[in-house]
């Protein structure tokens, strides 16, 4: 570990503990001022997040897609507040703050049964919310999570979750977390997984929104080989009148079964894609709940590459 990456975690924590001190509104305030800062900069990723938005929405014009690239800076900064401000949640609180639409009365009873339950989400709206609520109220998370640098930070937030009552495995660097997934579900366990995006380099290749990327196989494998049940969960925000703090919206969409007649492949390809189809149009409708700063599109520019990245100076 370097200095730099002692001065950050250190600085991470120190702000984790202060903005939960904070009152909501000042809290939230700071982190809007912040969003504004990071959209007037323009910097690298939000020059991404304003090229994966223009594929997404080619309807808009510059001055719609800059307007929308701002309400993305201000919905991700929102998560981090939250982030921030999870540990000052309790069960009633976070009850309070969720709002529950689509399929979910059949993955509640799937759940009720003790029969094993596998979510496919999205980089969309605060799922860290999510998790500390489904602990608490629906069932035990086992997931995975992306090693974030520096290592401390990392360490903070698997601890935080942890202390949640949420098992978190990470996506690198420790055991193989595919065998650990199979056998929580083989236990009737809850995974939750973020899959819209490939980091492992073994997903398939999916369209969303038209345009083609690839995603993670794992949610339909895991289906597949143990039963699991499988449902897209489409996650973003609403306002909540009164308050500076937002509430969570997570849609579950249709039940995802695989396809009689073909191949394993062949089913983890058409279980993905149809994940993807249901979060495409949570995506399209909510795209400044779409928290995607990195390239995503197979086809889309990288900033600073010529392309059609519509709005960049």
């Amino acid at each position: 570990m370097t200095l730099r990456d002692d001065a950050e975690g250190l600085a991470y924590r120190a702000a984790w503990r202060m903005v939960r001190r904070l009152p909501e509104r000042a809290a939230y305030a700071a982190f809007d001022r912040v969003a504004c800062s990071m959209h007037r900069r323009n910097g690298r990723s939000v020059q991404q997040m304003r090229a994966n938005y223009a594929l997404v929405r080619p309807e808009l014009d510059a001055a719609e897609l800059d307007s929308l690239v701002g309400e993305g800076v201000s919905s991700y900064l929102r998560y981090w507040c939250d982030a921030f401000r999870l540990p000052r949640e309790t069960p009633e609180t976070l009850d309070a703050r969720i709002r529950l639409t689509g399929h979910e009365a059949e993955a509640r009873a799937i759940v009720e049964r003790g029969e094993p339950l596998i979510l496919f989400l999205g980089h969309l709206g605060n799922w860290d919310h999510c998790g500390a609520w489904a602990t608490n109220s629906f069932a035990p998370v086992t997931t995975v999570a992306e090693r974030l640098k520096p290592e401390s930070v990392f360490d903070a937030f698997v601890e935080f979750r942890e202390s949640l009552g949420m098992r978190i495995l990470p996506l690198t660097g420790g055991d193989n977390a595919y065998p650990q997934l199979r056998e929580a579900l083989s236990r009737g366990g809850f995974v939750p997984l973020l899959a819209d995006r490939d980091l492992t380099r073994s997903g398939v290749e999916v369209t969303l929104c038209g345009q083609r990327t690839r995603a993670a196989v794992g949610p339909a494998r895991l289906a597949i080989e143990t039963g699991a049940a499988l449902f897209p969960l489409a996650i973003t925000y609403e306002p909540i009148p009164g308050r500076a703090a937002h509430r969570v919206v997570a849609r579950f969409g249709a039940r995802v079964q695989p396809v009689a007649g073909r191949s394993e492949a062949e089913q983890v390809q058409a279980m993905t894609q149809q994940c993807v189809d249901d979060l495409g149009e949570t995506i399209k409708a909510r795209t400044q709940d779409w928290h995607m700063m990195q390239r995503y599109f197979s086809d889309g520019p990288r900033p600073g590459a010529p392309g059609d990245v519509r709005g960049l100076p």
